[in-house]
């Protein structure tokens, strides 16, 4: 009679346990279903009767639908009843570091970390906190541990490659963006991202050969990236093989008339890079090619301190010229207030070698303008 009574009352007391892991199943089936509307609209009404498996399903539903303060609330509730438990202050944590709330995510983080120290994902989520509260160092050592974890994720790598490169450490940071072109995903944009700056520092390096194939590989995942195809043109310039940057140059002219370049490049794009003693010039090109009145092709920004520019050399459409059987361009200068027109002309056809002796020889002050004016 005993035995039946205790195995009565041991039923009783499983019910309740029985009912939590129920909601907890529905709950996580909803969730992989992604019903977070779902989840809301039916399981928030009594939370305290809630597992804490469960309080977490539902936190983890307001955490996709981006409410913070929900997902914190019942992140919560699911530590008070059970603080053994890394993934909610993991999702504490994450929604803490979207809120700007950096120590307290930074807090919530090593706790995740000290009930479950393999986690790469945690580090990850540390070195964010870490990186947005400009500690570069901590977060150096949080994604570096990340990326000695399995299943580590692909931020951890890129995120070193940008610490290196905010500290100016461009060596360390071309490893770095080589060691993350090996580990993440192809198909995601941290891959591109990677691409283009091993290109952007071995071309720093003067290493041309070696960014060739970089951004060769990015506009082949990426054909719509255009600033790659102006760097390729820079290249083929630097080696002088300008037949190879005319079809990039193509390129770039159909995506202007289409309407498909923005910002910087909406206008102009820059073709070649060069020293001249200490300077930098930068030459650009425009898009415009038709005009009534005056305007400019070719510009040659002479690059100060501050990446600063102290005046341009460029060529000028001149319609008195062409209309007296002249050159569709002229070479000037454009110098503070002061306007200076050579005797130097072009057509469309010129060969680059020869207008950029000519700009390198006004630069040296071989030649001297025919006509000067000065702006009021």
């Amino acid at each position: 009679m005993k035995n039946i009574f205790a195995t009565v009352i041991l039923a009783l007391f499983g019910l309740p346990i029985f009912a939590q892991d129920k909601i907890t199943s529905e709950l996580k089936v909803l969730y992989e279903g992604k019903q977070y509307d779902n989840i809301i609209g039916h399981y928030t009404s009594n939370p305290k009767d809630y597992a804490a498996k469960s309080l977490y399903y539902i936190g983890l539903a307001y955490y996709m639908k981006e409410d913070d303060n929900n997902c914190l609330k019942f992140m919560n509730l699911s530590l008070d009843k059970d603080p053994k438990e890394p993934d909610p202050y993991y999702i504490k944590a994450s929604t803490l570091n979207y809120m700007h709330k950096y120590p307290e995510a930074i807090t919530n983080f090593k706790s995740a970390i000290n009930l479950k120290a393999d986690d790469a994902e945690f580090y990850s989520g540390l070195g964010d906190s870490y990186y947005s509260s400009e500690k570069l160092d901590s977060a150096l050592l949080a994604y570096k541990k990340a990326t000695e974890l399995i299943h580590c994720p692909d931020r951890p790598y890129s995120m070193l490659a940008q610490i290196y490169s905010d500290q100016n450490k461009n060596d360390k940071a071309l490893e770095a963006f080589y060691i993350a072109k090996q580990k993440i995903n192809k198909q995601g944009n941290s891959y591109i991202n990677a691409l283009f700056n091993i290109g952007l520092l071995e071309v720093q390096n003067g290493n041309y050969d070696k960014a060739e194939p970089a951004f060769l590989e990015l506009i082949a995942l990426s054909p719509g990236d255009y600033h790659s195809y102006a760097k390729l043109i820079q290249i083929y310039y630097h080696q002088k093989d300008y037949a190879k940057a005319k079809p990039y140059k193509d390129k770039l002219y159909d995506a202007h008339k289409n309407g498909l370049l923005k910002g910087n490049l909406s206008d102009m794009f820059c073709f070649d890079q060069f020293k001249w003693h200490d300077k930098l010039i930068m030459a650009f090109e425009r898009f415009q090619e038709s005009a009534k009145g005056v305007y400019n092709k070719h510009l040659f920004y002479v690059m100060g301190p501050g990446d600063k520019v102290e005046y341009s050399i460029q060529t000028e459409f001149s319609p008195i010229s062409v209309e007296q059987g002249g050159s569709k361009y002229l070479l000037c200068r454009q110098k503070g207030a002061t306007h200076s027109t050579y005797n130097i002309g072009f057509n469309d056809d010129f060969k680059y070698d020869d207008l950029k002796k000519s700009v390198i020889d006004i630069l040296d002050e071989k030649v001297t303008p025919g006509a000067s004016s000065r702006a009021n």
